[in-house]
Formats: structure tokens, C-alpha cells, sequence
């Protein structure tokens, strides 16, 4: 089964982010950006609709920015839709890891959930590392 990548946010994050996570992975066609409210007409109902129609024969995983957030709160109204796999939170060391093994993966939710801890050790406080650091190489 073909897996696809949305990421998905308030204003141009998903597509700034991509941008960025292009320059490192190179291009990416299993991914879509969603840039959410740029327009007063903008309908996110409309939008979900049609991503999740376009990838209903996908394994589909969509990150979003905020958890609570009218975007994530949207796509949780697809949860329950087979093989659809969402996480909150978008950063790009996640997002990074998450791409290179996207297609290679065993099972996406272990993949998902490896990639979410390990990402969750690349937001460091670097004035206090680094002070831990310094401290560690004095003894």
C-alpha cells in the first residue's frame, strides 16, 4: 500500500517546514502541504474532505502543528478511518526521520512512535548543556 505524508498547519509552517526538510532530504513526493487560513474564505472541513478522499487507498500519517488546534482537531474527526495515522507536534528533526523511513517501514505506528521519542531528545536547552558540559569536563 502507497504511504503518504500531509503536514498540516495554521498559516505557512507546513510549507516552510518542508522547504526545509527538502534541503535535507531532497525532494519528496509522498509529501503534501496544507497552509491553513491564508485566505478569508479558506474552509479546513473542505480541505481535510478532500485530502483524506484523494488518499483514501493510501496509508496516510498527518502532522499537524498544534494539538487542540482547530487543524488537528479537524483531522481527528478522520481518526477512526483505517490506516490513518495522526501526530501533533510538527518539528522537523520528527519529520526528518520520519521521511527517510516512511517507505521502508515495517509498521508505521512503530516507526511513528520511535521517531517521536527519539526527536523528543533533539529539544535541548543549549545554556544548560552546555553549563552541564563544562561542569562534566572539570572533574
Amino acid at each position: 500500500m502507497e504511504r503518504k505524508l500531509v503536514l498540516a498547519s495554521h498559516g505557512k509552517l507546513a510549507s516552510g517546514i518542508t522547504s526545509s526538510l527538502e534541503l535535507i532530504c531532497g525532494r519528496q513526493i509522498a509529501i503534501e502541504t496544507l497552509d491553513c487560513y491564508l485566505t478569508e474564505d479558506f474552509d479546513l472541513e473542505k480541505e481535510v474532505k478532500n485530502i483524506m478522499n484523494r488518499y483514501h487507498d493510501c496509508e496516510l500519517v498527518v502532522v499537524t502543528d498544534l494539538f487542540g488546534g482547530s487543524v488537528n482537531n479537524e483531522f481527528l474527526t478522520q481518526i477512526d478511518r483505517p490506516n490513518f495515522y495522526l501526530v501533533a507536534g510538527m518539528n522537523l528533526p520528527f519529520l526528518v526521520e520520519l521521511t527517510m523511513q516512511l517507505q521502508q517501514a515495517d509498521s508505521l505506528p512503530k516507526l511513528i512512535e520511535a521517531t517521536l521519542e527519539t526527536s523528543k531528545q533533539t529539544i535541548q536547552f543549549c545554556n544548560q548543556a552546555i553549563t552541564k558540559q563544562m561542569e562534566e569536563e572539570e572533574f
